[in-house]
């Protein structure tokens, strides 16, 4: 009896103490309007956040925001948009109080293009409208101003392993996972292959990441998407050169192995004037479901897509499909001389529903078929967030998809769009096996790359099927290891193998693969296996003894046409010769700059393989390679590499802060 009345006692305190109040935590609110600069216009979907804090909001069409229980205190305020300079802001939050915060964004320069922002559509029922399929509505009427709380949203704050904040919006994000390749010696693996990458999806979509001040997952980093996301101004090939494209290699230290070489090959696709390139005949197909209503998804599509529309010459053809509960053909094939309708057609696009993307792919490959244009680049371009949750959604199926179409002659690129949903891994399976490349438009200005500044590149392909297989000489070489390409490495027979699909080059597209090269005399850093019992190692050849370091080889099938190319490849190799080494100090700039581009992404990856990099190296690195930099795209990265750093040394620090008792 007694020990039952001690324990309803206990039971009763420990009532007692939770309906005991706390204290509140005091909080305030941030609110304003976010205008453009040069015309005050009030600019829709901009985003304001506290990164640290994980709290965020988008203001709605009248330019406002509203962000409410933010602990008192300073916090460190960022405002972005696509297509626009960030601002950052130390605000005062006090207790129970309202800040006004009101900024003006500049628009970013972005060569000679004029960009018009198109107000979104963001109804989320929008799938069904007159006379016309999902996906596209009539000619709007004015829309009524939404109420000041629209477009608003809240980030949880969400820890990590390391100690940083991640909000949940990639929760539903998908990264296929890397296993880094390591050494290997030249005596046991003499032959190293793979297939050319032109994709940069991995670089676009970190910068997402640390644009919002939050490191990537490190399988989001694809160390090769990373340096070839950059233009080396390499040469070409000559016009009377028989091959497509010119070979460039070079051989410095690697700075954090500094006993190691790193060579650099360079693939220089022939450059080809706009007016020159053959007419292209495009399918858009256009992700419309309930998951592209956010403004970094639809509407940013939509300006995205009016660039490339604006590019089309007379001769060139756009039909658009979409895709969400249903797919539909919202504009027949349609020449260049019609610009509006198209634009029209692009304006008009709504958000709503699920996401059928097998269903879209079956349609507009079918349309890309009825306007086959043997004389053309045929070409489905499919804009997504990745989302496909209805139908044939499995990564093996989707392949099976593609490869099933991949014959009919109308190649496949992506475009990936927004945050949360990004389905990366699906995304680049989808290119891979559709012959084409995969990119992630963060911005208007990462859309102005690819569809202005590298409209060729992007659409017309000069050589498909392309593979380099290296053979390191043992006499010179111990061991070496590829950086990057983990998901293109290939077989040693697949090289001479026709039927084997490899990557494609687009005109004016250049390759960059790195090779950390162990010398002879220098450990090289791999476990290694046991002596052979009933062989001894190979005998060596005369050649072995000409000082080369390696041969490359490569194999392509040439175009013979608009989108056709020959059925048997081609043949091309070069010696690299080890007495070519220049100090790192002294390499060429694009060397330099490949190196600190290709380190600093080990570093986000947090490579065991380079123990010996580090921030500042890659830092100085890169700030003494920039060169010329006519677009900003170096000094753009020296400033996501600052970025990048600071965080993860924020992150450590957090880590290594001692746990106080009651935390």
């Amino acid at each position: 009896m007694a020990l039952r009345s001690l324990a309803f006692a206990a039971l009763a305190l420990s009532a007692l103490a939770f309906a005991v109040p706390r204290p509140v935590e005091p909080v305030g609110t941030i609110a304003g309007t976010i205008t453009d600069t040069e015309t005050g216009d009030p600019l829709v979907g901009a985003h304001v956040a506290i990164p640290f804090l994980g709290l965020g909001a988008a203001t709605d069409e009248a330019g406002r925001f509203r962000l409410a229980n933010v602990p008192a205190g300073t916090h460190r305020v960022v405002v972005s948009h696509a297509g626009y300079a960030r601002v950052e802001r130390q605000v005062r939050v006090e207790d129970g109080a309202q800040v006004a915060l009101d900024v003006a964004l500049a628009a970013v320069e972005v060569g000679e293009v004029v960009v018009e922002y198109e107000r979104p559509m963001m109804e989320q029922d929008a799938i069904s409208v007159r006379g016309r399929t999902a996906g596209i509505a009539p000619p709007p009427a004015a829309p009524a101003a939404p109420p000041a709380a629209s477009g608003q949203f809240y980030m949880q704050r969400q820890s990590t392993t390391g100690g940083g904040l991640q909000p949940p919006p990639t929760d539903r994000e998908g990264y296929a996972p890397i296993d880094e390749v390591g050494f290997k010696t030249a005596t046991d693996a003499p032959l190293s292959t793979f297939s050319i990458d032109v994709d940069r999806a991995s670089y676009a979509n970190t910068r997402r990441f640390l644009t919002d001040d939050r490191l990537p997952p490190v399988d989001a980093v694809r160390v090769e998407e990373f340096v070839n996301a950059f233009d080396y101004a390499l040469d070409g090939p000559g016009e009377q050169d028989r091959h497509p494209f010119a070979v460039h290699t070079e051989v410095t230290e690697a700075p954090w192995a500094p006993a190691h070489r790193l060579v650099r090959i360079g693939l220089q696709g022939r450059r080809i004037d706009t007016e020159d390139l053959p007419p292209a005949n495009l399918v858009f197909l256009l992700d419309v479901s309930g998951s592209m209503q956010a403004p970094d998804k639809l509407p940013l599509l939509q300006r995205a897509f009016r660039l490339l529309v604006r590019e089309m010459r007379p001769e060139d053809r756009v039909a658009i499909v979409v895709y969400a509960g249903a797919s539909g053909l919202v504009l027949p094939s349609t020449d260049g001389t019609e610009k509006a309708e198209i634009l029209d057609a692009i304006d008009r696009l709504q958000a709503g529903g699920s996401t059928a993307g097998a269903e879209g792919l079956r349609l507009a490959y079918a349309t890309a078929r009825e306007h086959f244009d043997p004389r053309a680049t045929n070409r489905v371009i499919l804009a997504t967030d990745g989302d496909f949750n209805v139908g044939v959604s499995s990564d093996a199926e989707m392949q099976r998809l593609i490869e099933e179409e991949r014959e009919s002659g109308v190649f496949l690129s992506v475009l990936g769009f927004g945050t949360g949903n990004l389905q990366d891994s699906k995304m680049e399976t989808l290119a891979d096996h559709g012959n084409g490349n995969y990119a992630y438009i963060d911005s208007i200005r990462e859309a102005e790359r690819v569809f202005v500044r590298e409209f060729g590149g992007t659409l017309f392909a000069i050589a498909k099927d392309v593979k380099i297989q290296v053979e390191f000489n043992p006499a010179e070489v111990a061991g070496y290891r590829l950086v990057g390409y983990e998901n293109r490495m290939l077989a040693a027979e697949d090289f001479n193998d026709d039927q084997k699909d490899a990557g494609e080059l687009g005109a004016g597209h250049t390759v960059t693969a790195l090779y950390e090269v162990v010398p002879v005399g220098v450990e090289v850093p791999t476990a290694g296996v046991d002596g052979l019992r009933y062989q001894t190692a190979p005998s060596l050849t005369s050649a072995a003894r000409s000082g080369e370091l390696m041969t490359v080889a490569l194999r392509y099938k040439p175009a013979t046409g608009a989108g056709t190319f020959a059925d048997e490849s081609v043949r091309l190799a070069v010696s690299v010769d080890g007495a070519g080494f220049r100090p790192i100090a002294r390499a060429s700039e694009a060397t330099r700059w490949a190196t600190a581009v290709a380190e600093a992404a080990l570093l986000l990856r947090q490579s065991e393989y380079a123990p010996g990099a580090s921030w500042e190296q890659a830092l100085a690195l890169a700030r003494g390679a920039r060169g010329g930099d006519p677009h900003g795209d170096r000094a753009e990265f020296v400033r996501m590499m600052e970025t990048a750093q600071a965080l993860q040394q924020t992150e450590a620090a957090q880590r290594d802060r001692p746990v106080a008792l009651g935390d």
